[in-house]
């Protein structure tokens, strides 16, 4: 496998502690990500929603984890062996497989919650920027400016 050498990026960087995992994870194969579809959206400045088509996943056969920066979706049909016999399915065009989408979160990104709504999977979520993590304007003072002025007025 080949490495990377990302010194150049730390040279503009402070406090990235986490940037080589990160990486890592980036290059790292996710599995099959393209089941079942989703979509990431910005609802406003802070808050986020994952939309996931789950058309035919109950309540129950959904489950939502969040750990350690990570939020992971997956989803399994609990059928019993009886179910599964009477049915008879001429044509299967919904998928109904197992499936788990993983997402990786930002340090300040909570989960809300999550709803069920007409086959769609909606799961809010929110960036939370703690005052001192805020932009803010830094007033620039010059030295040599306050001391002239010092000496003229004495």
């Amino acid at each position: 496998m080949t490495a990377f050498d990302f010194s150049p990026l730390f040279r503009s960087t402070v406090g990235f502690d986490r940037i080589n995992r990160l990486m890592e994870s980036a290059r790292a194969p996710q599995g099959d990500s393209a089941y079942p579809p989703y979509n990431i959206e910005k609802t406003d400045e802070y808050r986020y929603r994952i939309t996931v088509a789950v058309a035919g996943f109950s309540m129950d056969d959904l489950d939502i984890t969040v750990k350690d920066n990570s939020l992971a979706i997956s989803g399994k049909i609990k059928r019993s062996q009886e179910e599964e016999t009477k049915r008879q399915i001429l044509h299967r065009g919904i998928a109904g497989r197992a499936f788990r989408l993983n997402f990786a979160l930002a340090d300040a990104v909570i989960v809300h919650g999550a709803d069920l709504e007409n086959g769609l999977l909606h799961v809010s979520l929110e960036r939370i920027v703690p005052e001192e993590a805020k932009p803010r304007t830094i007033a620039i003072t010059s030295r040599g400016a306050a001391e002239t002025l010092e000496g003229r007025a004495a």
